[in-house]
């Protein structure tokens, strides 16, 4: 449930008639402190799993092997940033929120908050290669305010995308567009590693305004990465029960990597 394509506009978000676009929602007005106290002051059975996943294509890489990482969409979630701190020299994590922004640069300048602890210890736990601690692991990380749009075309060795394209839009079309951005962002052959909520319809984040959602499940997926990629492998997560009730039924973990060819 973070943030990728444009900030939006600041107006009431519960007024669009019809499906709500990214541009819909005032992004930079993301309530990071509640989402946080919602999803991530304590490691939940659902973030192990998906950091064990993400940690099995982390293992197979040489530390310092990739140039140069995207985090799409990065939001205020350190984790996946963590786990690119060994294999990747350079993780730039994109970012349109303002409140997102401040959050993120206030973390690798005064240090992560002590609740990542737990995070970064199962992380390490799984990846020897990383570094003693979890400050020098984001060091490696850049802020850089954007949107999914101005990306370049194989810019990247690896992108990461955890709870985006699914998260901001409830247009498929448009979910459709921030996949095949996050696809087109690396190299032909390059890894691509994801995690999205199952099902999800539009949500809140404790008692504020309700931000657009995509529901897809593993059918959607196949039909948007298919196509774009080859190796395509998609893992589910049951429902957990321990997060706040935002109407999912599970977590859909991919890994692929980018098609040779020009995208369909």
């Amino acid at each position: 449930m973070d943030t990728a394509g444009s900030p939006g506009p600041s107006r009431p978000q519960d007024r669009v008639l019809g499906p709500r676009r990214n541009r819909d929602a005032d992004w930079n007005a993301w309530p990071v402190a509640d989402y946080l106290a919602e999803n991530y002051r304590r490691l939940h059975p659902c973030d192990v799993g998906v950091i064990r996943h993400h940690a099995a294509v982390y293992r197979t890489i040489a530390p310092g092997a990739l140039c140069r990482t995207l985090e799409l969409g990065a939001g205020p979630n350190l984790y996946p940033l963590m786990q690119a701190g060994a294999a990747s020299l350079r993780v730039d994590a994109l970012e349109p929120s303002a409140a997102n922004v401040r959050y993120l640069r206030q973390q690798l300048d005064d240090g992560p908050d002590d609740s990542w602890r737990p995070f970064y210890t199962l992380c390490r736990s799984l990846d020897p290669a990383l570094p003693e601690s979890c400050t020098e692991a984001l060091r490696r990380v850049r802020v850089v305010p954007g949107v999914a749009e101005e990306l370049t075309d194989g810019t990247y060795a690896l992108a990461s995308m955890n709870f985006v394209a699914e998260s901001v839009t409830e247009d498929f079309t448009e979910f459709t567009a921030l996949c095949d951005a996050f696809v087109r962002a690396v190299r032909p052959g390059g890894r691509l590693v994801a995690s999205f909520m199952e099902r999800m319809p539009s949500y809140r984040i404790g008692t504020g305004p309700v931000w657009p959602a995509c529901p897809v499940d593993g059918a959607a997926l196949r039909a948007v990465f298919a196509p774009r990629t080859t190796g395509l492998r998609i893992e589910r997560l049951a429902k957990d029960r321990t997060l706040p009730e935002y109407g999912d039924t599970g977590v859909l973990l991919l890994t692929a990597l980018r098609r040779d060819g020009p995208a369909p």
